[in-house]
């Protein structure tokens, strides 16, 4: 129902107002990579790839600057790395 779905989310607000995930990111941009990472792998696998990779390319355009190889290179860890790093540079451009 209804109000039991808007009581449900008015409790968690009133747990955590401003949840936090466990990503690793400094903004947006890096969020959004990191999701796109986290697909098939923990979050913690994820965060270990990250920081190298963020410290590299921060925005899209460092990012494509960057290239697919040393971006596969970076995140060689994390599985399915060869298409992530494609899809990374694809949605960097």
């Amino acid at each position: 129902k209804k109000k039991d779905i808007e009581e449900v989310f008015r409790r968690f607000e009133a747990q955590g107002p401003e949840p936090e995930g466990e990503l690793f990111h400094t903004s947006p941009y890096t969020l959004l990579v990191a999701v796109v990472l986290s697909a098939q792998a923990t979050d913690k696998g994820v965060n270990k790839a990250t920081p190298a990779l963020f410290a590299a390319a921060d925005t899209p355009q460092k990012m494509v600057d960057l290239g697919e190889a040393k971006v596969r290179q970076l995140i060689k860890t994390i599985s399915l790395f060869n298409t992530k790093a494609k899809n990374v540079i694809a949605l960097s451009a």
